[in-house]
């Protein structure tokens, strides 16, 4: 992330346009990943791959965006704040058009990809440019107006997303990106014709950055395949693990001992960094992992249509828009460690209610445990990104608020894939116990398959199969949910290693 020109060195032509543009284009990037989360049981459809393959419009996304996110600084450096954040809302809009348009699975997750690569710079540009053109006392506000689209676009998402894939095609998911992101950039070039360019011919770290993409890539096709190609038994996988390995031993090695390393893993050095990122990476991927699982639960177990998937998943983003500017005005007189620990504390227990759940769970049940969730992730974003900023210098804080994101953005990748494959395998195990325990000889099973007036009995155990296969999909999803509930338990442990006071540092 850049360090943003001096308050007052350019006013746009007008603040509150340039304002609105910056939002929207923020707005667009966030609401894009709810949107496809509903979306993705009618991608699979469509395009004729399994439910498992589908996440890879997610885990495609995510990866490529946090390997983009550490080369934010030096972009900026190279062609300029605004440049840097006009080239990267065009070219996402472009590779919306070109998602919307793709004729098969491999070329979309491979336009998501891109997508997601260029969206790196999107979100740490539009801050800069932000604080960059309110002065000092208005810079709150600027902050407030990203936080609040922020947690908006979760309750368009899925509202939006579901009602696109019902009235129309999935495709129109990403295709809506369009008139929004060129107006973006219309209004924000057009807002900051004139405002001064500053560039330098920084250098990257070009073997620390092929680490990355080696080691980062690798992994994550190892979790997205490794099932499908039953693991270490594939020549593929047993390649891509080692180049797994060596490309994150790679990357570690070139950012402890490199000049300029494109992440600067030395800020772990300091307390409140260290344990508020390990909290935040864990903590977000598992409340990732739940929002990508959650709308293909109830299209897929439940029968839920993409319209009322969307509608039980948006209330989490009701409490979030509402607190928000509580947070940032009250937050700071209370110890930090508890409101990040009573937000865990609800995410778990958001968790374990759907830990619960019965086949036959009704809308309400799911909403209200959504609603609870959207509690917990009111107090938690503001007060663990306190944390772990508290105790860095101030020429600190951008590189500090860039590794954090990036972390964040890598851990929610791979959690996708990895509750994704345990779902899955969860699935096989409970459909292969269930099925042990039918007896044929059972007066209620031979029943069951006998019904009258229910088509004889080949359609009697075509039911029955479709019984099992939902009713192990459910339990399957009660374990994944219980699973997660720990995880966000456990993170309570590494919030309470950080020490206060937990205010920003003035002084080098």
């Amino acid at each position: 992330m850049s360090t943003p020109a001096p308050a007052g060195s350019f006013h746009p032509a007008s603040v509150g346009w340039t304002t609105a543009g910056l939002a929207l284009a923020v707005f667009m990037q966030v609401l894009d990943g709810t949107i496809a989360n509903v979306a993705l049981p009618a991608i699979a459809g469509n395009l004729g791959v399994g439910p498992g393959q589908s996440t890879w419009v997610v885990t495609g996304f995510a990866a490529s965006h946090a390997i983009a996110l550490p080369l934010t600084g030096f972009l900026v450096r190279r062609v300029g704040l605004l440049r840097l954040f006009l080239w990267a809302t065009a070219l996402f809009t472009l590779a919306s058009l070109l998602c919307g348009l793709a004729p098969s699975m491999e070329t979309l997750v491979l336009c998501r990809m891109l997508q997601g690569a260029v969206a790196g710079p999107m979100i740490p540009t539009t801050q800069a440019l932000m604080l960059s053109i309110h002065p000092p006392e208005r810079r709150g506000f600027a902050l407030s107006m990203i936080a609040m689209v922020t947690v908006a676009a979760p309750i368009a998402g899925p509202l939006l997303g579901g009602w696109i894939t019902d009235s129309h095609s999935w495709r129109w998911a990403f295709l809506i990106n369009l008139p929004v992101g060129l107006f973006a950039c219309l209004v924000v070039a057009g807002q900051m014709r004139g405002s001064p360019v500053v560039t330098d011919r920084a250098n990257v770290d070009i073997a620390g950055l092929v680490a990355l993409i080696a080691g980062v890539g690798s992994l994550q096709v190892v979790l997205d395949k490794g099932n499908e190609a039953d693991w270490f038994e594939s020549p593929l996988i047993v390649t891509l693990s080692v180049m797994a390995v060596a490309g994150i031993v790679g990357f570690l090695f070139r950012a402890l001992t490199a000049r300029q390393p494109i992440v600067n893993l030395r800020l772990f050095r300091h307390r409140n960094f260290a344990a508020g990122v390990a909290a935040l990476v864990l903590a977000y991927s598992a409340f990732y992992a739940v929002n990508v699982i959650m709308p293909l639960w109830l299209q897929r177990t439940l029968g839920y249509t993409p319209t009322l998937a969307g509608l039980a998943i948006a209330p989490m983003g009701i409490l979030p828009v509402l607190l928000t500017p509580f947070m940032g005005k009250y937050a700071p007189r209370i110890n930090l460690r508890l409101l990040v620990c009573a937000a865990f504390v609800l995410l778990a227990g958001a968790s374990f209610l759907r830990a619960g759940f019965p086949s036959g769970v009704d809308f309400a049940h799911i909403a209200q445990v959504q609603l609870l969730q959207g509690l917990g992730l009111a107090l938690f974003i503001m007060p663990i990104n306190a944390i772990l900023l508290s105790d860095l210098k101030p020429e600190d804080i951008a590189a500090g608020s860039g590794l954090s994101t990036f972390l964040r953005t890598l851990g929610a990748s791979l959690a996708v894939s990895l509750t994704t494959l345990i779902w899955d395998r969860r699935t096989v195990e409970h459909r292969a116990r269930l099925a042990e325990n039918l007896d044929i000889y059972d007066a209620a099973t031979r029943q069951a398959i006998a019904a009258p007036g229910q088509g004889g009995t080949s359609a009697g155990l075509e039911r029955l199969a479709i019984l099992v296969d939902s009713q192990a999909a459910q339990l399957a999803f009660n374990d994944v949910a219980g699973m997660l509930g720990v995880v966000f338990l456990a993170a309570i442990a590494l919030v309470w290693l950080a020490r206060p006071p937990f205010v920003p540092k003035t002084k080098t």
